[in-house]
């Protein structure tokens, strides 16, 4: 079948088929069921999902899934943005579509859905501990605007409720702070490992050494004690959402 033959019958403009087939456009489950019922193909076209699915996403996040899917414990100190587990689709939008240079449309798109998917880690039974700190200016930043930021107080007032799951706040107004060097994350596994990375430090990559990660355990255990505590980190998100 040729291609305009082809999109009639699926339903879709020539554009995303030559897309499709060309490589520059991951299909979605959708396209690839109604290829497999055009082209009569017995179900081989559908089962294509399975394969797609895994390398629809860019390698760096289906890398950093992987690891997210085999943590018990993860802590995160976020400095210019929340953290991508926390944030809402809006949120990602709105900080996708203002990078420069600018990304096309299907790369915000393709960016977007692959960070929402990460967060079937929240769906995880047994649940695994995940604490966050964000910088205040994280929470006062109207990415998006106004009602982009509402709802992701919002949504983290619902996550900062449930119990494998803390977030708190480290204030603009420390005067001292552990911080300072940039993002870091530890993520720890049930067989005892772990893998941390630490912006600025050993060449800004995961590292998994136990000297590099002791260094990162003893900076986030600080930036913790120094920033409010969880149920005073609730209360200031509140305060902020009023602010809006």
């Amino acid at each position: 079948m040729r291609v305009p033959e082809f999109a009639a019958a699926m339903g879709y403009g020539d554009d995303l088929v030559c897309k499709v087939e060309s490589g520059k456009r991951i299909p979605q489950r959708d396209y690839l069921v109604k290829a497999d019922e055009v082209l009569n193909a017995g179900g081989l076209v559908a089962a294509a999902w399975e394969d797609v699915k895994k390398v629809r996403y860019p390698k760096t996040v289906r890398d950093i899934a992987k690891l997210e899917a085999r943590a018990v414990e993860l802590t995160a100190y976020g400095t210019h943005n929340l953290h991508g587990l926390l944030q809402t689709a809006d949120y990602m939008h709105a900080l996708f579509e203002m990078r420069r240079p600018a990304h096309s449309q299907d790369q915000v798109e393709r960016l977007v859905a692959a960070r929402m998917a990460r967060k079937v880690i929240f769906e995880r039974d047994p649940a695994p501990e995940l604490c966050f700190v964000q910088e205040e200016a994280t929470l006062r930043r109207p990415l998006g605007g106004k009602m982009v930021l509402r709802r992701q107080l919002e949504h983290l007032l619902e996550l900062g409720r449930m119990r494998n799951i803390e977030i708190q706040v480290m204030p603009i107004d420390r005067a001292v702070h552990a911080g300072m060097g940039g993002e870091i994350q530890v993520l720890k596994f049930a067989d005892g490992t772990a893998v941390g990375r630490a912006e600025g430090d050993f060449g800004s990559r995961p590292v998994s050494e136990l000297k590099h990660l002791r260094i990162m355990e003893l900076r986030c255990g600080i930036i913790r004690a120094q920033a409010l505590s969880p149920g005073e980190s609730l209360a200031f998100i509140e305060q902020a959402l009023g602010d809006t």
